[in-house]
Protein backbone atom coordinates (compact mmCIF):
# COMPACT_ATOMS: atom_id res chain seq x y z
CA UNK A 1 0.00 0.00 0.00
CA UNK A 2 2.82 2.39 0.88
CA UNK A 3 4.43 1.66 -2.47
CA UNK A 4 1.20 2.53 -4.30
CA UNK A 5 0.85 5.76 -2.33
CA UNK A 6 4.39 6.69 -3.23
CA UNK A 7 3.63 5.94 -6.87
CA UNK A 8 0.57 8.21 -6.80
CA UNK A 9 2.59 10.95 -5.14
CA UNK A 10 5.29 10.65 -7.77
CA UNK A 11 2.62 10.96 -10.44
CA UNK A 12 1.09 13.97 -8.68
CA UNK A 13 -2.26 12.20 -8.36
CA UNK A 14 -4.10 13.57 -5.35
CA UNK A 15 -7.51 11.97 -4.82
CA UNK A 16 -9.23 14.66 -2.80
CA UNK A 17 -12.24 16.94 -2.75
CA UNK A 18 -10.00 19.96 -3.09
CA UNK A 19 -8.19 18.71 -6.19
CA UNK A 20 -11.38 17.69 -8.01
CA UNK A 21 -14.08 19.81 -6.38
CA UNK A 22 -12.12 23.05 -6.06
CA UNK A 23 -9.11 23.13 -8.37
CA UNK A 24 -10.65 21.29 -11.33
CA UNK A 25 -14.01 23.06 -11.02
CA UNK A 26 -12.43 26.49 -10.84
CA UNK A 27 -10.27 25.80 -13.88
CA UNK A 28 -13.21 24.41 -15.83
CA UNK A 29 -15.15 27.64 -15.23
CA UNK A 30 -12.31 29.57 -16.85
CA UNK A 31 -12.27 27.20 -19.80
CA UNK A 32 -16.02 27.62 -20.23
CA UNK A 33 -15.69 31.38 -20.18
CA UNK A 34 -12.81 31.32 -22.68
CA UNK A 35 -14.95 29.42 -25.18
CA UNK A 36 -18.74 29.19 -24.93
CA UNK A 37 -19.41 32.33 -22.93
CA UNK A 38 -17.01 34.67 -24.72
CA UNK A 39 -18.12 33.12 -28.01
CA UNK A 40 -21.75 33.92 -27.27
CA UNK A 41 -20.79 37.49 -26.38
CA UNK A 42 -18.86 37.92 -29.64
CA UNK A 43 -21.66 36.34 -31.67
CA UNK A 44 -24.33 38.50 -30.06
CA UNK A 45 -22.24 41.61 -30.67
CA UNK A 46 -21.81 40.62 -34.30
CA UNK A 47 -25.54 40.04 -34.72
CA UNK A 48 -26.39 43.42 -33.23
CA UNK A 49 -23.81 45.27 -35.31
CA UNK A 50 -24.51 43.31 -38.46
CA UNK A 51 -20.91 42.05 -38.63
CA UNK A 52 -20.95 38.52 -40.01
CA UNK A 53 -17.23 38.09 -39.30
CA UNK A 54 -17.86 38.42 -35.55
CA UNK A 55 -20.71 35.92 -35.76
CA UNK A 56 -18.34 33.44 -37.40
CA UNK A 57 -15.69 34.02 -34.73
CA UNK A 58 -18.33 33.45 -32.03
CA UNK A 59 -19.40 30.18 -33.64
CA UNK A 60 -15.79 28.96 -33.72
CA UNK A 61 -15.33 29.82 -30.03
CA UNK A 62 -18.58 28.08 -29.06
CA UNK A 63 -17.52 24.94 -30.92
CA UNK A 64 -14.36 24.70 -28.80
CA UNK A 65 -16.14 24.66 -25.41
CA UNK A 66 -15.45 20.97 -24.71
CA UNK A 67 -11.73 21.02 -25.57
CA UNK A 68 -11.22 24.32 -23.72
CA UNK A 69 -12.81 23.00 -20.54
CA UNK A 70 -10.90 19.71 -20.72
CA UNK A 71 -7.52 21.38 -21.18
CA UNK A 72 -8.31 23.78 -18.33
CA UNK A 73 -9.12 20.85 -16.04
CA UNK A 74 -5.98 19.02 -17.16
CA UNK A 75 -3.90 22.10 -16.40
CA UNK A 76 -5.36 22.23 -12.87
CA UNK A 77 -4.53 18.53 -12.40
CA UNK A 78 -0.90 19.19 -13.41
CA UNK A 79 -1.05 16.91 -16.45
CA UNK A 80 2.14 16.29 -18.47
CA UNK A 81 2.09 17.76 -22.00
CA UNK A 82 1.05 14.57 -23.84
CA UNK A 83 -1.84 13.98 -21.44
CA UNK A 84 -2.88 17.62 -21.59
CA UNK A 85 -2.96 17.73 -25.37
CA UNK A 86 -4.79 14.41 -25.60
CA UNK A 87 -7.57 15.82 -23.43
CA UNK A 88 -8.63 18.01 -26.36
CA UNK A 89 -10.24 14.99 -27.99
CA UNK A 90 -11.70 13.79 -24.69
CA UNK A 91 -13.31 17.15 -23.98
CA UNK A 92 -14.82 17.35 -27.44
CA UNK A 93 -16.37 13.88 -27.12
CA UNK A 94 -17.72 14.41 -23.60
CA UNK A 95 -19.23 17.80 -24.39
CA UNK A 96 -20.85 16.57 -27.61
CA UNK A 97 -22.30 13.43 -26.04
CA UNK A 98 -23.36 15.22 -22.85
CA UNK A 99 -25.84 17.58 -24.50
CA UNK A 100 -27.16 20.14 -22.04
CA UNK A 101 -25.06 18.46 -19.35
CA UNK A 102 -21.91 18.82 -21.45
CA UNK A 103 -19.83 20.78 -18.94
CA UNK A 104 -20.63 18.33 -16.15
CA UNK A 105 -19.83 15.39 -18.43
CA UNK A 106 -16.53 17.04 -19.40
CA UNK A 107 -15.61 17.44 -15.74
CA UNK A 108 -16.28 13.82 -14.78
CA UNK A 109 -14.78 12.23 -17.89
CA UNK A 110 -11.73 14.50 -18.06
CA UNK A 111 -10.75 13.89 -14.44
CA UNK A 112 -10.74 10.12 -14.97
CA UNK A 113 -8.95 10.25 -18.35
CA UNK A 114 -6.37 12.73 -17.06
CA UNK A 115 -5.47 10.65 -14.04
CA UNK A 116 -5.23 7.45 -16.11
CA UNK A 117 -3.03 9.25 -18.58
CA UNK A 118 -0.79 10.49 -15.78
CA UNK A 119 -0.45 6.93 -14.45
CA UNK A 120 1.19 5.69 -17.66
CA UNK A 121 2.96 8.91 -18.61
CA UNK A 122 6.72 8.35 -19.15
CA UNK A 123 6.48 4.76 -17.88
CA UNK A 124 7.38 3.21 -21.23
CA UNK A 125 9.93 3.77 -23.99
CA UNK A 126 7.10 4.51 -26.43
CA UNK A 127 5.47 7.19 -24.29
CA UNK A 128 4.51 9.23 -27.33
CA UNK A 129 2.17 6.40 -28.34
CA UNK A 130 1.07 4.91 -25.02
CA UNK A 131 0.12 8.10 -23.16
CA UNK A 132 -2.18 9.60 -25.83
CA UNK A 133 -3.63 6.16 -26.54
CA UNK A 134 -4.58 5.52 -22.91
CA UNK A 135 -5.86 9.06 -22.33
CA UNK A 136 -7.98 9.24 -25.47
CA UNK A 137 -9.37 5.70 -25.44
CA UNK A 138 -10.29 5.83 -21.75
CA UNK A 139 -11.78 9.30 -22.07
CA UNK A 140 -13.82 8.73 -25.22
CA UNK A 141 -14.90 5.30 -23.99
CA UNK A 142 -16.09 6.69 -20.66
CA UNK A 143 -17.80 9.57 -22.45
CA UNK A 144 -19.69 7.11 -24.64
CA UNK A 145 -20.87 5.21 -21.57
CA UNK A 146 -21.83 7.98 -19.16
CA UNK A 147 -22.02 11.34 -20.94
CA UNK A 148 -25.48 10.69 -22.46
CA UNK A 149 -26.80 9.76 -19.01
CA UNK A 150 -25.33 12.92 -17.54
CA UNK A 151 -26.96 14.85 -20.37
CA UNK A 152 -30.29 13.16 -19.69
CA UNK A 153 -30.06 14.15 -16.04
CA UNK A 154 -29.39 17.75 -17.08
CA UNK A 155 -32.39 17.61 -19.43
CA UNK A 156 -34.50 16.34 -16.54
CA UNK A 157 -33.50 19.46 -14.64
CA UNK A 158 -34.60 21.44 -17.67
CA UNK A 159 -37.97 19.69 -17.61
CA UNK A 160 -38.30 20.77 -14.01
CA UNK A 161 -37.94 24.36 -15.19
CA UNK A 162 -40.57 23.77 -17.88
CA UNK A 163 -42.92 22.38 -15.25
CA UNK A 164 -42.37 25.50 -13.19
CA UNK A 165 -43.48 27.67 -16.11
CA UNK A 166 -46.92 26.08 -15.92
CA UNK A 167 -47.50 27.40 -12.42
CA UNK A 168 -48.85 30.79 -11.46
CA UNK A 169 -46.42 33.63 -12.27
CA UNK A 170 -45.49 34.22 -8.63
CA UNK A 171 -44.40 30.67 -7.86
CA UNK A 172 -43.01 30.22 -11.35
CA UNK A 173 -40.93 33.32 -10.91
CA UNK A 174 -39.39 31.96 -7.70
CA UNK A 175 -38.75 28.44 -8.98
CA UNK A 176 -37.39 29.34 -12.39
CA UNK A 177 -35.25 32.18 -11.09
CA UNK A 178 -33.73 30.10 -8.28
CA UNK A 179 -33.20 26.95 -10.38
CA UNK A 180 -31.67 28.59 -13.46
CA UNK A 181 -29.52 30.80 -11.24
CA UNK A 182 -28.20 27.70 -9.47
CA UNK A 183 -27.62 25.96 -12.81
CA UNK A 184 -25.64 28.97 -13.99
CA UNK A 185 -23.21 28.65 -11.08
CA UNK A 186 -23.03 24.84 -11.16
CA UNK A 187 -20.94 23.08 -13.85
CA UNK A 188 -24.07 22.73 -15.97
CA UNK A 189 -24.71 24.87 -19.04
CA UNK A 190 -27.73 26.97 -18.09
CA UNK A 191 -27.54 28.60 -21.52
CA UNK A 192 -27.68 25.20 -23.23
CA UNK A 193 -30.62 24.09 -21.06
CA UNK A 194 -32.56 27.27 -21.80
CA UNK A 195 -31.80 26.89 -25.50
CA UNK A 196 -32.84 23.22 -25.54
CA UNK A 197 -36.14 24.04 -23.83
CA UNK A 198 -36.81 27.15 -25.88
CA UNK A 199 -37.18 29.00 -22.60
CA UNK A 200 -38.60 32.40 -23.50
CA UNK A 201 -41.46 34.64 -22.41
CA UNK A 202 -42.05 35.15 -18.70
CA UNK A 203 -40.10 32.00 -17.86
CA UNK A 204 -37.14 33.39 -19.79
CA UNK A 205 -37.44 36.67 -17.91
CA UNK A 206 -37.38 34.83 -14.60
CA UNK A 207 -34.34 32.87 -15.77
CA UNK A 208 -32.53 36.11 -16.59
CA UNK A 209 -33.39 37.42 -13.13
CA UNK A 210 -31.95 34.33 -11.44
CA UNK A 211 -28.74 34.42 -13.45
CA UNK A 212 -28.23 38.13 -12.71
CA UNK A 213 -28.81 37.53 -8.99
CA UNK A 214 -25.95 35.03 -8.98
CA UNK A 215 -23.51 36.98 -11.14
CA UNK A 216 -24.07 40.50 -9.84
CA UNK A 217 -24.64 39.15 -6.34
CA UNK A 218 -21.31 37.33 -6.09
CA UNK A 219 -19.51 40.20 -7.81
CA UNK A 220 -20.74 42.68 -5.20
CA UNK A 221 -20.42 40.34 -2.21
CA UNK A 222 -16.79 39.57 -3.00
CA UNK A 223 -15.72 43.17 -3.66
CA UNK A 224 -13.50 43.37 -0.57
CA UNK A 225 -11.62 40.22 -1.62
CA UNK A 226 -11.48 40.59 -5.41
CA UNK A 227 -12.01 44.31 -6.15
CA UNK A 228 -12.48 45.44 -9.75
CA UNK A 229 -11.09 42.25 -11.29
CA UNK A 230 -13.65 40.11 -9.47
CA UNK A 231 -16.43 42.58 -10.23
CA UNK A 232 -15.79 42.29 -13.96
CA UNK A 233 -14.96 38.57 -14.14
CA UNK A 234 -18.08 37.59 -12.19
CA UNK A 235 -20.47 40.40 -13.08
CA UNK A 236 -19.74 40.26 -16.81
CA UNK A 237 -18.22 36.78 -16.89
CA UNK A 238 -19.62 33.94 -14.80
CA UNK A 239 -20.46 33.18 -11.18
CA UNK A 240 -19.14 29.66 -11.79
CA UNK A 241 -15.78 31.10 -10.74
CA UNK A 242 -17.10 30.87 -7.17
CA UNK A 243 -17.90 27.15 -7.41
CA UNK A 244 -14.71 26.13 -5.66
CA UNK A 245 -15.43 28.52 -2.81
CA UNK A 246 -19.00 27.22 -2.57
CA UNK A 247 -17.64 23.68 -2.12
CA UNK A 248 -15.47 24.95 0.74
CA UNK A 249 -18.25 27.01 2.35
CA UNK A 250 -21.78 26.50 0.94
CA UNK A 251 -23.14 29.34 3.10
CA UNK A 252 -21.74 31.94 0.69
CA UNK A 253 -24.44 30.78 -1.75
CA UNK A 254 -27.31 31.88 0.52
CA UNK A 255 -27.54 35.60 -0.42
CA UNK A 256 -27.57 35.09 -4.24
CA UNK A 257 -30.14 32.29 -3.99
CA UNK A 258 -32.40 34.38 -1.74
CA UNK A 259 -31.93 37.38 -4.04
CA UNK A 260 -33.05 35.31 -7.02
CA UNK A 261 -36.12 34.15 -5.06
CA UNK A 262 -37.05 37.82 -4.63
CA UNK A 263 -36.22 39.21 -8.07
CA UNK A 264 -37.80 36.29 -9.94
CA UNK A 265 -41.43 36.94 -8.95
CA UNK A 266 -40.87 40.69 -9.22
CA UNK A 267 -39.78 40.11 -12.82
CA UNK A 268 -42.84 38.00 -13.66
CA UNK A 269 -45.58 39.65 -11.57
CA UNK A 270 -44.61 43.33 -11.37
CA UNK A 271 -42.48 44.16 -14.39
CA UNK A 272 -43.70 41.34 -16.68
CA UNK A 273 -40.13 40.96 -17.90
CA UNK A 274 -40.06 38.63 -20.88
CA UNK A 275 -37.25 37.11 -22.88
CA UNK A 276 -38.49 37.13 -26.45
CA UNK A 277 -35.03 37.11 -27.97
CA UNK A 278 -32.89 34.00 -28.41
CA UNK A 279 -33.62 31.31 -25.76
CA UNK A 280 -29.90 30.88 -25.07
CA UNK A 281 -29.87 34.46 -23.75
CA UNK A 282 -32.21 33.41 -20.93
CA UNK A 283 -29.36 31.46 -19.34
CA UNK A 284 -26.62 34.07 -19.80
CA UNK A 285 -27.56 36.70 -17.21
CA UNK A 286 -25.18 39.66 -17.32
CA UNK A 287 -22.45 37.70 -19.12
CA UNK A 288 -21.37 40.26 -21.69
CA UNK A 289 -24.84 41.76 -21.15
CA UNK A 290 -26.19 39.02 -23.45
CA UNK A 291 -29.30 38.53 -21.29
CA UNK A 292 -30.16 42.21 -21.38
CA UNK A 293 -29.48 42.44 -25.12
CA UNK A 294 -31.80 39.46 -25.60
CA UNK A 295 -34.61 41.18 -23.71
CA UNK A 296 -34.06 44.37 -25.74
CA UNK A 297 -34.04 42.57 -29.09
CA UNK A 298 -37.25 40.87 -28.02
CA UNK A 299 -38.82 44.26 -27.35
CA UNK A 300 -37.74 45.50 -30.77
CA UNK A 301 -39.14 42.40 -32.47
CA UNK A 302 -42.43 42.73 -30.59
CA UNK A 303 -42.78 46.39 -31.56
CA UNK A 304 -42.05 45.53 -35.19
CA UNK A 305 -44.62 42.72 -35.09
CA UNK A 306 -47.24 44.99 -33.54
CA UNK A 307 -47.61 42.90 -30.36
CA UNK A 308 -46.03 45.67 -28.27
CA UNK A 309 -46.91 49.35 -28.65
CA UNK A 310 -43.56 50.78 -27.62
CA UNK A 311 -40.59 50.32 -25.31
CA UNK A 312 -41.55 52.27 -22.20
CA UNK A 313 -39.56 53.82 -19.32
CA UNK A 314 -41.23 51.22 -17.08
CA UNK A 315 -39.70 48.48 -19.25
CA UNK A 316 -36.23 49.98 -18.86
CA UNK A 317 -36.71 50.53 -15.11
CA UNK A 318 -37.70 46.89 -14.66
CA UNK A 319 -34.71 45.65 -16.65
CA UNK A 320 -32.22 47.75 -14.69
CA UNK A 321 -33.73 47.00 -11.29
CA UNK A 322 -34.08 43.25 -11.82
CA UNK A 323 -30.71 42.73 -13.50
CA UNK A 324 -28.44 45.11 -11.61
CA UNK A 325 -29.77 47.23 -8.77
CA UNK A 326 -31.77 44.75 -6.68
CA UNK A 327 -29.23 41.88 -6.88
CA UNK A 328 -26.46 44.27 -5.81
CA UNK A 329 -28.41 45.69 -2.88
CA UNK A 330 -29.84 42.39 -1.65
CA UNK A 331 -26.54 40.49 -1.84
CA UNK A 332 -24.51 43.32 -0.34
CA UNK A 333 -26.88 43.38 2.63
CA UNK A 334 -27.05 39.58 2.91
CA UNK A 335 -23.30 39.17 2.55
CA UNK A 336 -22.54 41.72 5.27
CA UNK A 337 -25.08 40.08 7.57
CA UNK A 338 -23.51 36.64 7.13
CA UNK A 339 -20.05 38.11 7.71
CA UNK A 340 -21.22 39.58 11.00
CA UNK A 341 -22.74 36.21 11.93
CA UNK A 342 -19.43 34.51 11.18
CA UNK A 343 -20.93 32.38 8.40
CA UNK A 344 -18.69 34.06 5.83
CA UNK A 345 -15.07 34.44 6.85
CA UNK A 346 -12.28 36.51 5.40
CA UNK A 347 -11.22 35.28 1.95
CA UNK A 348 -14.11 32.81 1.69
CA UNK A 349 -15.08 34.61 -1.54
CA UNK A 350 -11.58 35.21 -2.86
CA UNK A 351 -10.98 34.01 -6.41
CA UNK A 352 -7.80 32.21 -7.38
CA UNK A 353 -5.23 34.48 -9.02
Amino acid sequence: MEGFKSFLKRKDIEISGKRYGVDALGAMAQGLFASLLIGTIIKTLGQQLGLEALVTVGDYANAMAGPAMAVSIGYALHCPPLVLFSLITVGSAANSLGGAGGPLAVLVVTVVAAELGKLVSKETKVDILVTPLVTILSGVGLASLCAPQIGAAASWLGQLIMWATELQPFWMGILVSVLVGIFLTLPISSAAICAALGLTGLAGGAAVAGCCAQMVGFAVMSWRENRIGGLVSQGLGTSMLQMGNIVRNPRIWIPPILASAITGPLATCLFHLEMNGSPVSSGMGTCGLVGQIGVYTGWVADVAAGTKAAITPFDWAGLVLICFVLPAILCAFGGNLLRKMGWIRENDLKLED
